[in-house]
């Protein structure tokens, strides 16, 4: 605690190896806050400082911490196979609004296995007509993978974009069955 008696924030973040490349996971009490892609240490370095900007905590290296540990196994369980939910508690304080409604939907309404289109999740919230907007949700999704916006792709069958690169997306759709493993 602080000297008037409330509790200083904590982050606590850690880096996972996954078939996609290494991928940092970060954590506040509140549950899981942030994963980031190829988190090399130029990546990390970065994140991290966003993070403490945002969150008004230095984030602490901690991979066996309470915060991270279920997290972590779970995301190497979803990359074994075994898994097709998180079940975890999150953390939303890095979005708001339009973009946390859209997400919340994406993490609630689209299983494993599945796809949306851009304009169907817009509809699903209430904005019809909103398939771009949509799409920069996408783009500001703190919590990639457990909150998937790989599975929202293009009303016309195209794969659309994705923060972590086509190729990684590609890779998480045919991890969870929607398109053909890459044949090379």
């Amino acid at each position: 605690m602080d000297s008037h008696g409330q509790y200083e924030q904590q982050v606590v973040w850690a880096v996972v190896g996954t078939d996609i490349g290494p991928l940092m996971l970060a954590a506040t009490r509140e549950g899981l806050v942030s994963v980031v892609f190829h988190a090399t240490e130029q990546v990390r370095e970065a994140a991290l400082g966003r993070l403490a900007s945002r969150l008004g905590a230095e984030p602490v290296e901690s991979p066996g911490s309470p915060l991270l540990a279920e997290a972590i196994g779970q995301m190497e369980q979803y990359f074994a196979g075994a898994r097709h939910d998180f079940e975890l508690p999150l953390d939303w304080s890095l979005i708001s609004g339009f973009n946390r409604q859209v997400l919340r939907e994406l993490a609630s309404g689209v299983p494993y296995g599945t796809v949306v289109g851009y304009g169907d999740l817009a509809g699903r919230v209430g904005q019809p007509g909103a398939a771009q907007a949509v799409g920069m949700a996408m783009g500001a999704n703190p919590l990639p993978v457990v909150v998937p916006c790989h599975r929202v792709v293009e009303s016309d069958g195209g794969i659309g974009g994705f923060g972590g690169g086509l190729e990684t997306k590609r890779k998480l759709l045919a991890l969870e069955g929607v398109l053909p493993e890459p044949l090379f």
